[in-house]
């Protein structure tokens, strides 16, 4: 099975590159699920139900959050609805829950949403919080697992990596926005520290770059708008997962808005 996943959508610039290209993208590269972060889908922040419908009809199966997840209160009754999970360590009382559990090409495939420590909103201990997870998943003999760890840290993220790379099928790093070049299989997991944004990348992390330069000029900030104008990325990971879901190809698809294209191979590291 091939799965194509999608870091963080930023605002109204990332919907319509998304909409524009992925039908596309997905029958280009035989995908046969696509996975996407939302948290910051609705102008920077949150996700609202039109926006929600919007990316879902684009093409996009099921969503992952953060730290953002909350932002538009609206979602609170979404999760019920729509194909929509926030991180698995916040409260259990929290709306929401941090685990999808669906079929791809007829087999049972778990992905987790999971928020790291760093600079993170109050939530119980990512590390132990998702070996309990793997190890209820392990007992029922789900072998598919994707984790979507977002965080801010990525000494976090690779030490998630070396504690379930024999374990988990990826991790797929989001939060910073900030694409990373160490998208690798390790011992049959796809890891890559940061997808990186969907959206403007001409600017500050998707957002207009007046109040982050103020901020870091005077020690005052301010409210992050994305613009209403501007040059435009498309950034996807796709992974292959083999009988025993174990991944045994990565690539990386940078679209641009000229139509431009980047596709990096991976790099793999003690393939078993």
């Amino acid at each position: 099975m091939k799965i194509a996943f999608i870091g963080d959508i930023v605002g109204r610039p990332a919907r319509e590159i998304i909409q524009k290209h992925l039908h596309k993208l997905q029958v280009d590269y035989s995908i046969d699920y696509t996975i996407a972060n939302y948290e910051n889908a609705s102008h920077g922040f949150g996700l609202t139900e039109k926006n929600c419908k919007e990316l879902l009809d684009s093409g996009i199966d099921m969503m992952t959050g953060g730290n953002h997840s909350f932002d538009k209160k609206e979602i609170i009754n979404m999760f019920d609805k729509y194909p929509l999970i926030r991180p698995i360590n916040y409260p259990t009382i929290t709306a929401g829950k941090g685990i999808l559990i669906t079929k791809i090409s007829n087999k049972d495939v778990a992905i987790i949403n999971l928020m790291g420590h760093y600079t993170m909103p109050m939530a119980d201990n990512p590390f132990t919080k998702i070996i309990e997870v793997v190890e209820e998943l392990e007992a029922k003999n789900i072998k598919r697992i994707i984790i979507d760890i977002h965080a801010e840290s990525s000494a976090e993220k690779r030490t998630l990596l070396y504690m379930l790379k024999d374990r988990v099928s990826a991790i797929l790093g989001t939060h910073t926005h900030i694409g990373t070049d160490d998208l690798e299989i390790v011992d049959g997991c796809c890891y890559v520290t940061d997808v990186g944004l969907t959206g403007c990348r001409d600017n500050v992390i998707g957002m207009k770059s007046d109040t982050p330069i103020q901020r870091v000029l005077t020690g005052f900030g301010g409210h992050l708008d994305v613009p209403d104008k501007c040059k435009t990325i498309l950034q996807m990971i796709i992974f292959e997962l083999d009988e025993n879901g174990r991944a045994i190809h990565t690539q990386k698809i940078k679209l641009y808005e000229n139509d431009e294209k980047v596709v990096t191979p991976t790099y793999i590291l003690h393939p078993k």
